[in-house]
């Protein structure tokens, strides 16, 4: 592989455990910690495997009891430094073989490999200035646990794995199971050695292999190339080494293990999100919540409100001078609310009923179908989480509904244009009907003290004082019906304004309260699929 190449597998093996991080952190307390501490395990390991040495690639020999793996570590390395008896199992303690043993000691260390071997030229193997790691490893199916936990651990941190099995024991479940299937994403570091083949008649070499190669593909390492050796006859052993020291040279076992664990993490993770994507926030799922919250916090009964006063306010400076002081016993509703602005003052509280049961059973249910309709297609933990964020602000929603109703500006203290000119006409018209009043009376006390009466001036044969009377009162009296009309159609209009605005109050609070966790809780759950899906 050439320098750049090696550079380009490092820096997407770096936007891999970046993405997987980011996908990690997402999970926090969305997916079980189970899940969350196994991709934490992989990072660690990929961090600390990336900081040490870059020259040295590591190869472990991995196989069962009576595989003949330590004899087949001799004979590739060209050692008898593995120790190779009758009894089983043999190997207790990991032994390294180690060509080029600069740099190497922080790599062994973090193996937790204290037997170190330097390892002398092998022809078709290392013959050059090294950069190879040999490990050979206790039994997987070894009686002792410790020997067992070694070799898991070590399967989990090595370079390229070897799987060395014997014509006996080739199919033994265990080992499928336990092992290579786990490994099974491992493919481009996974060598499959076939040791013993001199056990086996000519004839029976070709199907032992296929069948091997069948049960390799169950296992989902298709397409895997087995080597058939045999480490007390030397057949196949060149060939063997000729593939390590390709593996070597190439110089990306490293990143392609860890990208390979990489993988499996974020597929564990996705398993363990599940699929979907949620649909999240639409423009009439915000609309049927505000609508859904107005209702709970009476908006109509302050529309209602808005509408009344309005009315009262015209009546009571429109209306016929004679009996508009019959309105000031009249409570103006808004007050009633605590909704009117006196002067420059805020109104911070209303006095509508606070939101009980009913209010409180309508908020949620507005909430809990607002939810539903973002969180519909998630996988269960995201649908939960999403669900979760929208019900985040539960308890402070309903105070906070009534501060946006108190907030509102309801206009409640801007006058009409009409209002002046309407009450300046009343108040001329009955002051024209009292000089009429008091023209008459004084006619009237004349005649009746038998004074001499002056002439009446006539307009139409219609005395003047009486016109004076009856104009003033009939138009006082039309004045006062027509503005009824008016002020019933301005009420309407400052109603429906009034209706907008509390809307609009109520639709920022739950966009703020409900809206914006919800979305941004869509957003990470869309951002942990896309960080799984870049990582993989």
């Amino acid at each position: 592989m050439s320098r750049h190449r090696q550079d380009r597998a490092e820096s997407t093996l770096a936007r891999q455990l970046v993405a997987l991080n980011e996908a990690r952190e997402l999970g926090e307390g969305r997916l079980d910690d189970a899940s969350l501490q196994d991709v934490y395990d992989v990072l660690e390991r990929a961090t600390e495997r990336r900081s040490l040495s870059a020259d040295h690639t590591v190869v472990g020999f991995f196989g069962a009891t009576g595989s003949g793996k330590s004899s087949l570590f001799n004979a590739v390395a060209g050692t008898f430094a593995a120790t190779v008896a009758v009894r089983r199992p043999t190997t207790s303690e990991p032994l390294a073989m180690v060509w080029g043993m600069e740099g190497s000691a922080p790599l062994l260390d973090w193996l937790e490999v204290a037997d170190r071997r330097e390892g002398a030229p092998v022809p078709g193997l290392m013959d050059d200035a090294g950069g190879l790691v040999l490990l050979d490893l206790p039994d997987f199916d070894s009686v002792e646990l410790g020997n067992r936990a070694i070799v898991e651990r070590l399967a989990g941190q090595v370079d390229v794995l070897v799987w060395v099995m014997d014509p006996q024991k080739y199919a033994d479940a265990a080992i499928h199971n336990d092992f290579i299937r786990a490994f099974s994403s491992h493919a481009d570091v996974t060598l499959v050695v076939l040791n013993q083949i001199d056990r086996l008649d000519p004839s029976e070499v070709k199907p032992v292999l296929e069948s091997l190669s069948a049960i390799l593909d169950r296992d989902g390492l298709r397409n895997v190339k087995i080597s058939g050796v045999s480490a007390t006859t030397g057949e196949g052993i060149p060939e063997l080494r000729q593939r390590i020291a390709a593996v070597v040279k190439a110089k990306a076992a490293k990143s392609a293990r860890l990208a390979a664990d990489v993988a499996v993490a974020a597929q564990r993770l996705a398993d363990a999100s599940g699929d979907g994507v949620a649909a999240g926030v639409h423009q009439q799922d915000r609309k049927a919540l505000a609508a859904g919250l107005a209702g709970a916090v009476h908006v109509e009964t302050v529309v209602s409100a808005v509408k009344t006063s309005y009315q009262l306010e015209a009546t009571r400076r429109t209306g016929w001078p004679v009996t508009r002081w019959v309105s000031r016993f009249r409570k103006d509703p808004l007050r009633r609310l605590s909704l009117r602005r006196e002067g420059t003052s805020e109104v911070n509280r209303t006095s509508l009923p606070p939101a009980g049961a009913s209010e409180q059973a309508q908020i949620d249910s507005s909430v809990r179908e607002f939810a539903d309709a973002a969180s519909a297609g998630a996988s269960g933990p995201w649908r939960a989480s999403i669900r979760a964020a929208a019900r985040s602000n539960r308890d402070q929603l309903p105070d906070a509904l009534d501060q946006a109703v108190a907030g509102t500006d309801l206009k409640a203290n801007t006058r009409a244009w009409w209002w002046p000119v309407f009450s300046v006409i009343q108040w001329l018209a009955l002051l024209v009907a009292v000089g009429g009043l008091v023209w008459l009376g004084v006619l009237a006390v004349l005649g009746y003290l038998q004074l001499p009466v002056p002439e009446t001036p006539k307009v139409e044969g219609w005395p003047l004082p009486t016109l004076m009377l009856l104009g003033g009162a009939v138009l006082g009296i039309f004045l006062a019906v027509t503005s009824k009309f008016i002020a019933l159609a301005g009420a309407n209009g400052r109603a429906a304004q009034a209706r907008r605005r509390l809307r609009e109050s109520v639709a920022e609070t739950s966009e703020a309260l409900v809206v914006d966790p919800t979305e941004a809780e869509v957003a990470a759950s869309r951002a942990f699929a896309e960080a799984l899906k870049n990582a993989r």
